[in-house]
This record gives C-alpha cells, structure tokens and sequence, in this order.
C-alpha cells in the first residue's frame, strides 16, 4: 500500500529524531575511553579498576536492557528514552567533578542505566513505522546512528579534554562536562518532538499487528503471550548469542582501543583518540553494506549477511597483528577492516532482526533480549582483555577473537535461509 503525505513526513521525523537520540547516547559513552588514562593518573587507578568500572557499567546496562524492552513496550518509548537521556546527561556532568572510585562508580551505573533505554526503546519507536520488506536497508541507514555517534564522539571528547583552549585548566574533565551539555539538548528534542507510533499523530498505521490473539484479554496477559512466543523462537537465541560474541568484541575495541595504540603501539593520547575514531567512521560502511545485502541479495534473509561478514571479522582480525608492522598506514586500515566486518552484523541483528522476530507489538521485548544477552558479552569484555593481554600480550587479544567471530558465523549459518514473515498466524488466548 501506498504511503500518505502525512506518514511519509511523520516517518521522516521519527527516523531523524530517532536517530539522533541513539547517536547522542554516544557523546555520553565514548567519552570514558579517550579521557581514561589522564582520569587514571589523577585518580590513582590501574587497568583493573577500569576492567571492574566497565563490568558495573555492563551489569547495570545489561539489566536495563531486559527491563527497559518491556517498559518501553508498556509506557511507549517516548517516556522511557526521554528519561534514559536525561540520566546520562546528569551521570555525564558530575563524572568531569569526580574525586574518589567510589563515586566513578556510581556515576558510571547512573549513566549505564540511562544508556540501557536507548536502544530496546527506539526499535520500538520505530517499529510501527516501517514495514519488513524495507526494514533491512532503512535500518542500515538508521544503524549508521550509533556508529556516525561513537565517531563523532570520540573526536568531540579527544577535543574537549585535549585541544580545546576554552577552560583548558580543567584538563580531560572538560571530555565529561562538554558531552553532557549535547546530550541534554537532544534529550529535549526528543521528548517534545517525537511520538509513539501513527495513532499519536491520528494518520492511518502503516505496519499490522504481528501477533493476533482472537479474543480478548488484559494488556498484561497479552504481553505475556507474546513473550513466551518470543522466548520459544530458536531465531532470537540464534541472533542473541551471535550478538553476545559481536557486543564482547566491539565494547572490547569501543574502550580499549585507544589504550592500546596507547600503551602498545605508543601512539601519542590524543593521537590514538583520532585514530581509534576510525573504527566507527568506516564501520558506517559496514552497517550499510549489511542492510542491503541482506534485503537486496538474500532477501531479507538477515542470517546469511551475519554469517557471512563474522567470518570476515575472523580473517581481519587474524591478519591485525600482521598488518600493524606496516606502521600507521597499515594500523588504520585494519581498524578500519575491523569496524566494518563488526559494524555490518552488530546493526543487522540489533535492529532488523530485532525487529522481524518481535514485530510491532513485542519489537521492545525482542530488542530487550537480543541486546541484554549481547551486553553480558560486553559486561565481561573488560576482564577478558586484561586476562588475555597481560597473561598472552594483545596479539593474541586479536586471535581470540578470531575464535569467537568464527563460532558467530557458525551458529548464524545454522539459520541461512530463515525468514521471518510480515505477521505471525492468529494465535487462541490460551496460547
């Protein structure tokens, strides 16, 4: 069916304010990474104590993630994210005003917990707009959000907390405060400018209800319903243990990277903030070629785009340790390689999967899932990277990955021709 006038534009500005929104996540994120080891120096801290403020921060993220894809399914995500992004902003501002571990510590759960709205409650936003057919190449684009975001953050935090003159005195604080302002601003435009779904805006809807039930009953009853469909789909355990290995490895690279051009390769720290900038900066290329692969080549068969670039991530990431003793030429590139092979299949499950398996109605519940069980990937990424790099060094950090991205690309390959229809069948109450 054609689209009127009236959803085309509302479309339009849902994608926008959307897309904002989860890119603006990212000024409050990428920020701890660039600004860590001049935090570290001042604070007293050591590589275990950012392996153990990232695990709080996992854990508190990775909670949210189960509990938020069902509060935004419940409340609508207007309320959820509006009050998601206002946490971060505030957790932000007062981490430049730290002075104990203690305090890092809380600071960095607010904020996780801020962060943890964000992704289950826009996938639900914009669910009720667009249809499957499209989903897999409007979502390549709309996924170009976190990692245009992790770019644009990483170079505003290198800058705020490096090279900015104004309040240099405050030193890598300024990569907390400046952050903190933009997140704020967007937190309003999302909240006064965004809505729900087509009803909100009385236009005619533009996606049907996947899951049916023939009679009637209480709305919690029907979510209920639709989470034990979503629990017994093998697809959503599928995208959600390729998830688990894609989140470990890229949350592994989204904070470590600069420390390790840092410490190993002995990159300058502002240096090594702008060239870790690269792995989100090409990983927008990675995100686009997945969305239409999938739709255009395999038919909105997501599971073969994933197979197929996490074993690309494996062979990258086993050439890395090669491809560095060609200098910074070859340093970039690989990083760059690494962020596409990354990017492609983390945007492709996270959102179109997510939202092929849930559909209009349980869209927030299966982003929920997929991105909570990804988040323990990433809740133990800290601790894998120190475990790995001070027992083995950091090439064989590289290798292990190499084993993870090839048993990702295993299990995706086990659902090759898997496609999830428009809509489900009718399904009795006692379902």
């Amino acid at each position: 069916m054609s689209l009127t006038k009236e959803q085309k534009y509302w479309r339009k500005r849902i994608f926008f304010l959307t897309w904002i929104a989860y890119a603006g996540f990212y000024f409050g994120r990428k920020n701890l990474s660039v600004t860590w080891s001049s935090m570290a120096a001042d604070l007293e801290l050591n590589n275990s104590n950012y392996a153990s403020i990232i695990f709080i921060y996992s854990l508190i993220y990775t909670i949210g993630q189960f509990l938020n894809g069902y509060l935004s399914d419940t409340f609508g995500p207007r309320k959820v994210v509006s009050i998601g992004l206002f946490l971060a902003a505030i957790g932000n501002f007062f981490l430049g005003m730290t002075f104990s571990v203690a305090i890092v510590v809380f600071l960095i759960g607010l904020n996780g917990y801020g962060q943890s709205t964000g992704w289950s409650g826009l996938i639900k936003n914009m669910t009720p707009w667009f249809r499957t057919n499209e989903r897999g190449i409007v979502m390549s684009w709309w996924s170009t959000c976190y990692v245009t975001g992790g770019f644009l953050a990483t170079v505003f935090a290198t800058y705020a907390a490096f090279d900015m003159d104004f309040m240099s005195e405050l030193g890598w604080k300024r990569g907390f405060f400046f952050p903190s302002a933009i997140l704020l601003l967007i937190a309003f435009l999302y909240l006064l400018f965004t809505r729900n779904d087509p009803k909100e805006t009385n236009i005619p809807i533009i996606v049907e209800d996947k899951y049916n039930f023939q009679t009637g009953g209480s709305a919690k009853a029907e979510k209920l319903k639709i989470l034990k469909l979503l629990i017994t789909n093998k697809a959503l355990w599928i995208y959600s243990s390729c998830y688990m290995i894609l989140k470990m490895t890229r949350y592994s690279f989204l904070f470590w990277l600069p420390i390790y051009l840092e410490r190993s390769l002995q990159y300058d720290p502002n240096e090594a903030g702008y060239i870790s900038s690269v792995y989100e900066l090409i990983g927008f290329f990675g995100v686009i070629l997945a969305g239409y692969t999938s739709d255009k080549i395999f038919n909105s068969k997501r599971f073969s785009t994933v197979s197929l670039m996490m074993l690309g991530l494996a062979s990258v990431c086993l050439l890395h340790p090669y491809l560095v003793t060609f200098g910074k030429f070859g340093t970039i590139l690989s990083i760059a390689l690494i962020g596409m092979a990354t990017y492609g299949p983390d945007s492709l499950i996270c959102t179109a999967g997510s939202m092929d398996v849930g559909g209009k109605k349980g869209a927030g519940m299966a982003a929920g899932i997929i991105n909570g069980m990804g988040s323990i990937g990433q809740m133990f990424s800290g601790f894998i990277v120190v475990a790995i790099n001070e027992a083995f060094g950091w090439n064989n950090l590289f290798y292990f990955f190499v084993l993870m991205a090839t048993i990702g690309g295993g299990l995706a390959a086990l659902k090759w021709n898997f496609k999830s229809p428009e809509r489900h069948l009718e399904y009795p109450t006692n379902a």
